[in-house]
């Protein structure tokens, strides 16, 4: 009986120090992949508009217009860092990337019509219905459209995620820094991000994902 209640014991100790030693490995893998997206692309993550150099494209990443009901704060941020740098002459075309997912739901028009009914050209903004991901977004600006050197725009902690996505894969990519969120919505999403680092880490190292889908060249004639 006390050798059986032993073992139980013994088993039971070892599963707790697997749990704790697995905690600590997940822990330390967040903590480096976080470490190595922001080492690798914070220098080139502009704050200020007049650091942002002059290239020919600049690659808006989307997200959601709204949320329950009312306007999404990082997408207003975002349109108006876009229209910033567009109006400044930093760059002569806007990319709008982002999740077309369904009939309903449509980012990358509802992007192009915000930019258009506050001045931008809509024949200097090109839409990408297949920016599911953020690797999509950036791989696709070359696979696509032609775009190896561009201003990527969205908040600075997605900017860095991006920028290191597109540098993996060889692109001289740049970014402007939108407004960031505060409160719990901005908490939430930058908590999320952790783990979309380790996932782009991942995405670039042993999974080489490739985006979710191809398509035929799209010329950017403004660029």
């Amino acid at each position: 009986m006390r050798a059986s209640l032993f073992f139980r014991w013994l088993t039971w100790r070892r599963f707790f120090v697997m749990v704790i030693l697995g905690a600590w490995g997940a822990a330390a893998g967040v903590w480096a992949s976080n470490l190595w997206v922001e080492g690798a692309s914070s220098r080139f993550c502009h704050s200020r508009l007049e650091a942002v150099p002059e290239l020919p494209v600049a690659l808006v990443l989307g997200c959601s217009p709204k949320i329950a009901g009312r306007p999404n704060l990082f997408y207003v941020y975002r349109m108006d860092a876009a229209v910033r740098l567009y109006q400044a002459g930093r760059v002569r075309a806007l990319i709008v990337s982002g999740d077309n997912g369904t009939k309903n739901y449509d980012e990358p028009t509802a992007m192009k019509e915000d930019l258009v009914r506050r001045g931008v050209p809509a024949e200097a903004v090109y839409c990408d219905h297949a920016g599911f991901r953020t690797l999509d977004s950036v791989v696709r600006a070359e696979r696509i459209f032609g775009q190896k050197r561009f201003v990527v725009v969205s908040q600075r902690f997605h900017n860095e995620r991006a920028v290191f996505l597109a540098r993996r894969h060889g692109l001289k990519a740049e970014a402007f820094d939108a407004r960031d969120v505060t409160g719990n919505p901005g908490l939430m999403t930058h908590l999320r991000e952790y783990l979309a680092r380790v996932q782009a880490v991942l995405d670039v190292t042993l999974l080489r994902t490739k985006p979710r889908f191809e398509g035929p060249p799209v010329r950017v004639t403004q660029a």
